[in-house]
């Protein structure tokens, strides 16, 4: 028996039509276009809408991901969201809500809440998901809606955040070149 690895089959992204600009930010907080670009490299941020949410945004990465896959919705066998701006506060989980609107049913969902290495930390328990044999098809994905809990008048941070979601579908594999290699924060991939 060949032992198996994790591997990434596809990624998906989604990123909000609305724009907030370093211009717009300066009619909001004591800032200006150079001090941001300067300090952080940014000149724009996606927002989202007053009505999208974080499992919205999730659920259009997802959705990519797993069109560009080739994986049946039928053969996922978990879902996984990295987040700490639920639609939600403690349940259900972005990922149970995000499960539900792509139509995968009766399938482990959970979320995780580790802020910036949320993703890599999602990416290290899918591979020990289908490392283990446990699941062959693991969904994952990052998904934030900083607008909902950023203070628009504190410049240390403001100007930092934006909104959207990165996601993607690690599948068995027994092709050892192949397989994610050690994902966590610390270690060279």
């Amino acid at each position: 028996m060949s032992k198996i690895y994790a591997s990434f089959r596809s990624i998906g992204a989604y990123v909000p039509e609305k724009i907030l600009t370093n211009a717009d930010l300066e009619k909001m907080v004591d800032t200006t276009d150079e001090w941001i670009l300067k300090r952080t490299g940014i000149s724009e941020r996606h927002i989202a809408g007053e009505n999208e949410v974080t499992s919205d945004m999730g659920a259009k990465a997802c959705a990519l991901a797993i069109e560009r896959s080739g994986v049946a919705k039928e053969d996922i066998d978990l879902v996984l969201c990295a987040t700490v701006t639920p639609d939600y506060f403690n349940m259900p989980s972005t990922a149970c809500i995000i499960s539900d609107k792509l139509g995968i049913n009766n399938v482990q969902a959970f979320d995780i809440s580790a802020a910036c290495s949320g993703f890599v930390y999602l990416l290290s328990i899918a591979k020990a998901f289908i490392e283990s044999g446990m699941k062959k098809n693991v969904l994952v994905v990052g998904a934030e809606k900083f607008s909902s809990i950023v203070d628009y008048t504190d410049r240390s941070t403001c100007i930092l955040f934006g909104d959207g979601a990165g996601a993607a579908m690690l599948c068995a594999t027994d092709k050892k070149r192949r397989r994610v290699y050690r994902p966590t924060c610390f270690s060279r991939w």
